[in-house]
Formats: structure tokens, sequence, C-alpha cells
């Protein structure tokens, strides 16, 4: 992999998200990066390059977030790193199978489309998916029960939709806990 490139990579989302707080941030990117890495090894088949590159950027043109068009910011992230046109076409398509409110009942063809989903999906699930729910709903207003059906809406489904082995492990023990969550929490607000 090019080294360099991943960290220019890390650089552009660092600057893209610097004034957001609502749990799609840079460092969400970089843990599904993480992710992403972690399930690759599992698929010594995979482009890796790909993978990185496409995990890194696969919010920068998010629809809750940019206003932007045809992945305008990856594409032009990409093209100023002499990527060729075809890695980009590539890249894309990989990223506009990530957002599960755009492709709920899609997998993605590929490998790396199909790792890169369950890499973002990973993290909307568990302790770090918790915090993101709240995060997010602050910013939008909703109370904290109100963030909750967001649980039933998506974050409790996504165990089941994973798409690899090596996800679907890793998604057992995050769901388990967001259970534990909700549980307690309906204790503790019980009237």
């Amino acid at each position: 992999m090019n080294e360099k490139l991943i960290e220019e990579a890390k650089l552009y989302i660092q600057e893209i998200f610097k004034n957001n707080s609502d749990g799609h941030d840079a460092n969400h990117s970089l843990r599904v990066y993480k992710n992403a890495l972690q399930i690759a090894k599992e698929y010594p088949e995979c482009n890796m390059m790909a993978v990185a590159l496409s995990s890194l950027l696969h919010d920068v043109d998010d629809h809750k977030l940019f206003a932007t068009k045809d992945n305008m910011n990856a594409r032009q992230f990409l093209k100023n790193h002499n990527i060729d046109n075809d890695d980009i076409e590539f890249i894309c398509q990989i990223i506009n199978g990530v957002s599960f409110s755009k492709n709920k009942e899609r997998q993605p063809q590929t490998i790396e489309g199909k790792i890169v989903q369950d890499a973002d999906r990973i993290d909307a699930i568990g302790a770090v998916g918790i915090a993101r729910t709240f995060a997010y709903g602050g910013k939008a207003g909703r109370t904290l029960e109100s963030s909750l059906q967001h649980f039933n809406d998506k974050l409790l489904l996504l165990k089941d939709k994973m798409n690899t082995q090596e996800a679907k492990r890793i998604a057992e023990s995050r769901h388990l806990y967001m259970e534990e969550f909700l549980s307690e929490f309906q204790k503790e607000t019980k009237i």
C-alpha cells in the first residue's frame, strides 16, 4: 500500500471534518479504516488500497453532511493524487455501497465493497454506536427517548446484515452490549 497516500487521506479527512461533532467525524472514518483493515486481513485477494481509500473517504460526500454530487469531494482528492480513472470509479462504487439508508436491502457485489460496508456498520453498533446515536440525536434536536428509536430502525438490525464472517464475529458482542444498554436504560427511566 502507498503509505504516503494513506497519510494524505487521513490529513484530508481531519480537515474536511474539523468542525463536525455529530459522530460523522474524522475519528469515525479512522475507526472504519481500522475495522476495514482488520476484516480485509481475512480476504488476501482484496484490493487493499481500494479498501483503505474508500473506508477513509466514505463520508466525505455523505448527504447528511455535504451538498455534493457524484462523490465530488472523494473524486477531487483522488484526482489530485493522480489515481487513475478506473480506480477512482471503483473506489466511488465502494463508497456508494456504504450508506445504510441508500442500500438497505442491497449487498455490495465486490469483496472490497462488502468489507467497507461492514466496517462502517461495525462502527454504528456497540459502545461507539450508542455514543454516536446520542451525539447525532443531540445535534438534530432529538430527546434521549426519540434517539432510542434509531436502535429499532437501524442499529439492532445491523448484526444480521453483515457480509463477512469476521464482521459477523465482531458484531455479535457489540450487538449484545447494545441490548444490555437498552435494558438498563428502560430500568432507569421507568416512571
